[in-house]
């Protein structure tokens, strides 16, 4: 913010410093701890390179590549790799693959739907068919887009959905069918052979999410994992993304997103000339891009190279078979699916201890795992994304489990204090003075998912809170 006491600004330095002491609030992005949101492959020097490569071509304009070819340069250089990672590229069944730098998955995912929906102009209502286990950036692609989203369960065994449910789905209006490889929240893979086959028999589009984990997949192939077909190689997938910014350990935010040759692309563009100013012609959703994210995933993956992802790809499977050792041992913990790529994700047994609870204590212990609610039959579950990062850490993690199971127990209705409910009461929109909204649905649900004692002390003190003079 602009400083009324400081019209002339602040030293380098001063800035500099407030900002370490507003990072320093953070979760740690490196040390192998954090199980979420940050992707650290522990390469001594790689963020120094990132950051210089970034500071290069941060002022580098994506916006008019005649203006600027050193980032076009370097969007094509990032296409070809995934390409060629993801069964594109010339001598392949995709040879005229191209694709498109986009700052994220759900940007590549945005785009995915938007071109399959523009690219069938005659169907005046959209839709798309989707595992419910699909990227909420889908959702979100939907609403954006007014385009309706169709959902088929997935299995509570397999994590996976039936193929005869995809088939079941579509319809005459159906644009595009989506699959995950793998996906976010079980870190398992789709049936990509046989739904891609269904979308094509159907004239449909078939895009494969491969944001979170696909740049892996392959690596983890030629270590000898039963990894399935997922990719371009696969007849009637049209489109797969990858995020650079996962496991190619790029700095956020940089993902691609390919379509298996430029005609299908084509209804991805958009361009206006008319108005005054310049003929606008975006691949993306951006205009205006800067160069930084693309520079500093460039100087990642060129530095690292293909012998660089194996080695990393070959010390993150061996942390997760660390971690999925420690839940097997742990009491009272069960997997919720063997893990076949970067995820290990688990929940309780029936006489196990309360989760979220569980997730306190690990945070308690220095681990920043991610809780994930329950969902259409699935229980909830604990969520780790394994990163190299984690390898030399990985074995620590049993023991502590060990003791946050035993310290976790269930959640105990004395710790909801007045504070705690106060949050959350502020966090539905109530409060003190405000009394109760005119629909208690969210309410009521709430605290019919609670038991007794927990509900008990629940209501004890939001009528607390209720009953305080307005000052």
């Amino acid at each position: 913010m602009i400083d009324e006491n400081r019209p002339d600004g602040m030293p380098a330095e001063q800035v500099l410093a407030e900002i370490r002491e507003l990072r320093a609030l953070d979760r740690p992005t490196h040390g192998g701890r954090l199980f979420a949101y940050v992707y650290d492959p522990a390469v001594p020097g790689l963020d120094a390179l990132a950051t210089a490569a970034y500071a290069e071509s941060a002022h580098v304009n994506g916006l008019d590549p005649t203006a600027f070819p050193s980032l076009l340069a370097m969007e094509n250089t990032l296409v070809a790799a995934a390409a060629r990672l993801l069964g594109g590229g010339p001598g392949t069944s995709a040879p005229d693959v191209v694709g498109s730098v986009t700052s994220g998955g759900t940007e590549s995912l945005i785009l995915a739907v938007k071109t399959a929906r523009d690219a069938r102009p005659d169907i005046a209502a959209p839709r798309i068919v989707v595992p419910a286990s699909a990227h909420a950036a889908f959702a979100k692609a939907a609403h954006y887009l007014r385009v309706e989203l169709d959902t088929v369960p997935v299995d509570p065994s397999t994590l996976r959905p039936a193929v005869a449910g995809v088939a079941a789905a579509l319809r005459p209006e159906t644009v595009l069918v989506a699959c995950s490889a793998p996906s976010y929240a079980h870190g398992v893979v789709d049936p990509v052979e046989q739904i891609a086959e269904v979308a094509a028999a159907a004239g449909v589009r078939c895009h494969v999410d491969a944001c979170f984990g696909g740049w892996t997949l392959p690596y983890l192939r030629r270590l000898g994992l039963p990894v399935p077909p997922f990719d371009l190689g696969v007849p009637g997938v049209t489109s797969i993304s990858v995020d650079l910014h996962k496991y190619a350990y790029a700095p956020k935010g940089v993902s691609v997103l390919l379509h298996r040759d430029p005609q299908l692309r084509a209804p991805q563009y958009f361009a206006y000339a008319d108005w005054p100013g310049y003929t606008m012609i975006n691949p993306v959703i951006s205009s205006t891009r800067s160069g930084g994210p693309i520079a500093a995933a460039y100087a990642t993956v060129r530095h690292l190279g293909d012998d660089g992802y194996l080695e990393l790809t070959r010390r993150t499977w061996a942390a997760v078979c660390t971690l999925t050792e420690a839940v097997r041992g742990a009491d009272g913990l069960r997997l919720v699916a063997e893990p076949e790529s970067t995820v290990v994700c688990f929940t309780a047994t029936e006489t196990g201890p309360d989760l979220f609870v569980l997730v306190d204590e690990l945070a308690a212990r220095g681990w920043h795992t991610q809780p994930q609610l329950s969902y259409a039959g699935l229980p909830p579950s604990v969520h780790l994304t394994v990163t190299a990062a984690v390898a030399p850490r990985a074995a620590e993690f049993g023991p502590d489990l060990a003791d946050a199971v035993a310290a976790a127990g269930t959640l105990a209705p004395e710790g909801l204090t007045g504070d705690v409910v106060a949050g959350l009461a502020a966090g539905l929109g109530l409060g003190p003075g405000g009394g109760l909204p005119e629909r208690m649905a969210l309410v009521n649900t709430l605290l019919d998912a609670a038991p007794p004692a927990l509900r008990e002390r629940l209501l004890v003190e939001f009528v607390s809170l209720l009953q305080r003079p307005a000052w």
